[in-house]
């Protein structure tokens, strides 16, 4: 990436997440000002982040094009060899192996804050608030907090649900609130996880425990709002117990090995994922809900999509011209909407009560796990 200290540039891109930040570095040959704040260093001893990833194949081939998946602690990282999907009747289930399917692992487990931190290796970025956003016939203007102008020929949004740039450019977004919230935190298992994935529909809860190196795993439990309030109050102890209930003591005793957090759920549909000389990525155009691990690797795919659409555009074509991003949102439309339909229609399926709803989602399961050529297709679409 080349950055140049005039305010001119060619590109914005306003967000210093993992999506805003691979954007930063996918964009060769631009002129780019990255507007976010770095991430924090972790204090000395501690144990994993409590936030991680499930990245598919086709992202972490992007990170290594990138240069960053090498930076990355190869002891901090886990594969995912297979995973285990379990109905809310006790026996339905869902499996998928990697060494059935003919690949290496099925996703690699990164955590938040090691990823940021690869990223941002040689970026420099402007810490500060967006406090304006002019768009014009062939610029935009963005005015920081603080003072200070940027101009640039395309600004694109990687900064979240609550975008400023969405908003800014006049791009209406449909929300929905979940009304759950995710708990996430780590724990010791006195059982091996053999660097598979553990995932229960719970009738409208959803836990799942995901690999980490060595005898730990990353959980994820979707709860009701107020649900996921309560057991944040639990001891650790009665913590411990009511993950190992609800995990059906699949992987043995449980002992915290992280502080447990929480965030709300909710679902995010931008109407457009461009406008004139405006792009969306990651969060900023799509939120959907976790139970599919898939909300990074979206973004992280919409990066790889814009950066190709830039990158393979007539020679001296203007990167903020609204019929080239029009090629970007094209290519998107349709990943977007089928995995949204999918994790929405799953998420429906599961909160639905009465004993026909159960009998049909886990019959569903049962007769997917049966049916190969259905189950690589599931597959194949999430390891892109």
């Amino acid at each position: 990436m080349r950055i140049i200290s005039p305010a001119q540039y060619d590109a914005i891109v306003v967000g210093g997440g993992p999506v805003g930040a691979s954007l930063a570095r996918a964009l060769a040959g631009l002129s780019v000002a990255l507007v976010g704040a770095p991430p924090a260093q972790p204090a000395r001893g501690t144990g994993f982040d409590p936030r991680v990833y499930a990245l598919s194949p086709g992202n972490v081939q992007f990170l290594r094009s990138l240069g960053v998946w090498s930076t990355l602690p190869a002891e901090r990282l886990a594969p995912v060899y297979g995973m285990r999907v379990f109905g809310d009747d006790g026996a339905a289930r869902l499996e998928f192996d990697a060494y059935r399917a003919g690949v290496a692992e099925l996703a690699w487990i990164v955590e938040d804050g090691a990823l940021a931190r690869a990223l941002w290796q040689g970026l420099e970025g402007r810490d500060a608030r967006c406090e304006e956003l002019v768009i014009e016939n062939k610029q935009v203007r963005l005015t920081l907090q603080g003072g200070g102008d940027l101009q640039a020929r395309l600004i694109v949004g990687a900064d979240g649900a609550q975008s400023f740039v969405r908003g800014a450019a006049g791009i209406p977004a449909l929300e929905r609130d979940f009304e759950q919230a995710a708990l996430v935190a780590n724990f010791f298992c006195e059982k091996p996880h053999r660097n598979v994935a553990l995932q229960w529909f719970q009738g409208g809860p959803v836990l799942a425990l995901l690999p980490l190196p060595g005898d730990q795993v990353s959980m994820v439990w979707s709860l009701p709002a107020a649900e996921a309030r309560r057991i944040c109050d639990f001891s650790e102890k009665k913590l411990c117990l009511e993950v190992e209930s609800a995990s059906r003591s699949f992987l043995g005793a449980l002992a915290l090995a992280s502080p447990v957090r929480s965030f709300a759920l909710k679902r995010l549909a931008a109407r457009r994922l461009v406008a004139p000389r405006v792009a969306l990525v990651g969060d900023a155009g799509h939120v959907i809900h976790p139970l599919a691990g898939q909300g990074l690797n979206l973004g992280l795919q919409d990066v790889r999509a814009l950066a190709e659409v830039l990158a393979s555009r007539e020679r001296g074509r203007d990167p903020g011209e609204h019929r080239l991003l029009r090629r970007y949102e094209r290519s998107r439309a349709e990943p977007i909407l089928a995995m949204d339909a999918v994790v929405s229609g799953l998420f429906g399926l599961y909160a639905a009560r009465g004993a026909t709803a159960a009998r049909l989602r886990n019959a569903g399961l049962n007769l997917t796990n049966r049916l190969p050529v259905l189950k690589n297709i599931l597959m194949r679409r999430a390891m892109s």
